[in-house]
């Protein structure tokens, strides 16, 4: 009885915790992941709207913006295969967008496929009732349950 009621009140808080969320905050959540699905299907024709022109990308190996991001997305310099997305969180500051994505990342980097757990920071601005891209920067974790 006492775990029915435990579970029952899981699911309540988790249901009003989802609900609770804005609609920005949900509408940035579903951008986020669908981006990792455009990165992973090399989908250049979707990536190159959402990423603002002054875009700057983090990675382990450097940071560059968005022309060279795009180029190595389309060459596969990196291929991002699949993130496997843990957890997730959103604040909205003013017209701001600030996501975190702690994730594993399944990728192809230099001929080699790699694992690496990551706290993945996205920056996304709203401008003209649409989200652009502004930042993206990889953290790798020390292991993967951080």
């Amino acid at each position: 009885m006492k775990k029915s009621i435990f579970g029952l009140l899981t699911f309540v808080l988790f249901t009003t915790t989802i609900f609770a969320q804005n609609s920005d905050e949900q509408e940035v959540i579903l951008l986020s992941k669908q981006k990792w699905q455009w990165m992973a299907d090399k989908n250049i024709d979707s990536l190159n709207p959402l990423f603002d022109d002054k875009a700057v990308f983090v990675h382990m190996g450097g940071s560059w913006g968005k022309t060279q991001e795009i180029n190595i997305i389309k060459s596969g310099g990196i291929h991002y295969k699949k993130a496997d997305i843990l957890d997730v969180s959103v604040n909205i500051i003013g017209n701001t967008a600030i996501l975190l994505n702690r994730i594993t990342l399944l990728a192809v980097v230099g001929g080699n496929e790699v694992i690496n757990p990551f706290m993945v920071t996205e920056v996304y601005i709203k401008e003209n009732n649409g989200w652009k891209l502004g930042s993206l920067s990889f953290t790798k974790l020390m292991t993967p349950g951080q």
